[in-house]
């Protein structure tokens, strides 16, 4: 999918919730790769300020981001409306420090930025796709962000009465945002209005712009458009509040109870595991990709070179010796971190036989792959036969796999013997057979 852009620049006026003042806010095209920044042009020199998660200085009842002497507060609605939307590269100018708090909700800056136009440009969208569960629990408060091809929702909101508790799943694209999320208008408990003003807060708050609940009644200028209008305006907040990412994120969340204090937490936990990803293909860059004839031994980074294969399925850590071009020995050490202990007994852990299986076939792949030119390449495990478990593998022990080439045909198909041994002891073996295909193949 292309990064997109506003085709011509775009004005809204209004009055910021938190501060009172009134502000215009523009939005004009930026480039590719540009991102989206927020410009003071109040301010001396007209200071920049990113919206990143690193950058957050406040989470009271809005997201605050600063840079220098530069702030803005109450960043989410804005940052929802074009992440919903899908806008990747804009300049935000405002001539104050708070964008307007409009009709509390997204809808009008989407109707902003649909007047824009929004234009695909000529360079690919980067996105980071989750592939590790992360989660943040405060008491009663919790979200969670799991492995997804694509960005969903549900969403738990509840008072502490358990009045007005509200449920929704939903998975967002541009559409789904604007028809289902957009609208949803920000509330507030009617208790909390005086200890917000004693914080300097929602001086620019009315009925204009907000909902209020007291006790069972909803105190609303107009009827609410949706049944469920606070849980949606907690996904809105979500949206926003994970664009601070700063990529678009393809994940679960599952959230119940958020708020701006624990959606930054969980983006700050996506800004570490996207920064180790980085660090990591930069620190592997420079290795071969192929298993060179002069190696005879290969650490876990030359292994990950080597093999697909990713957490919680690689089964090897490391190849200690090659014996010839037909034969190798690798370790495999057994933990009780290992996510399958916790139901491959509760109270009595055994690595599961299939799983010392899968780490022989691991090893024969690295010795066929190393036998031809492995790169753009995948060993394929086929089928297993005369298969022996002698005794149970348990957290502690460490797997010595020694795998021999029996067989093969071409650069195709490969036949080999393998066996696992614990402290010198075999403990299981079996007969595999692989094919090796091209990596296209395989997608």
């Amino acid at each position: 999918m292309k990064q997109r852009t506003l085709a011509r620049e775009v004005s809204i006026k209004g009055s910021a919730l938190h501060t009172g003042d009134a502000v215009t806010l523009t939005m004009k095209p930026a480039p590719v790769n540009h991102g989206i920044v927020f410009r003071r042009m109040d301010l001396h020199g007209t200071p920049e300020v990113k919206p990143r998660v690193d950058f957050v200085t406040d989470l009271v009842r809005a997201t605050t981001i600063q840079s220098g002497h530069a702030k803005v507060h109450t960043v989410e609605h804005v940052l929802s409306a074009l992440h919903g939307c899908g806008v990747d590269n804009v300049i935000i100018e405002m001539d104050a420090s708070e964008p307007p708090i409009m009709d509390g909700s997204a809808q009008p800056f989407v109707n902003l930025i649909l007047q824009g136009e929004p234009i695909e440009q000529d360079a690919e969208r980067e996105y980071f796709a989750l592939d590790v569960p992360v989660s943040v629990t405060r008491g009663n408060r919790s979200i969670i962000a799991l492995p997804f091809d694509g960005l969903k929702i549900s969403c738990t909101s509840a008072d502490d009465r358990g009045i007005h508790t509200q449920h929704l799943s939903l998975t967002l694209d541009p559409e789904v945002y604007k028809t289902q999320i957009a609208a949803a208008r920000t509330f507030t408990i009617y208790e909390d209005i005086e200890e917000l003003l004693k914080l300097g807060k929602i001086r620019g708050g009315s009925l204009d712009s907000a909902i209020v609940i007291r006790g069972d009644k909803i105190l609303s200028k107009e009827p609410l458009r949706f049944k469920d209008e606070f849980v949606r305006h907690k996904i809105l907040d979500i949206v926003g509040d994970v664009s601070l990412l700063g990529m678009p994120l393809k994940a679960h969340i599952v959230a119940t109870r958020p708020g701006h204090a624990i959606n930054a937490e969980l983006t700050k936990l996506l800004l570490e595991k996207l920064q180790e990803r980085k660090a990591g293909v930069a620190k592997r860059a420079p290795g071969p990709t192929t298993v060179l004839a002069t190696e005879t031994t290969l650490d876990i980074r030359r292994v990950l070179d080597t093999l697909p294969h990713r957490y919680p399925f690689l089964m090897i850590d490391r190849v200690v010796e090659f014996q010839g071009p037909d034969a190798l020995t690798a370790l495999k050490n057994v933990t009780i971190n290992e996510p399958f202990f916790q139901g491959h007994y509760p109270g009595n852990p055994v690595l599961p036989g299939v799983l010392q299986i899968e780490a022989m076939a691991q090893a024969a792949g690295i010795l066929m792959l190393r036998r031809i030119s492995s790169e753009g390449k995948t060993a394929l495990f086929m089928s297993c036969d005369k298969v022996k478990f002698r005794r149970a593998v348990r957290p502690g022990d460490q797997l010595t796999i020694n795998v021999k080439m029996t067989k093969s045909r071409g650069n195709k198909i490969g036949v080999a013997e393998g066996e696992c041994l614990v402290n010198g002891q075999i403990v299981s073996s079996a007969e595999l057979m692989f094919a090796v295909v091209d990596n296209a193949e395989v997608e």
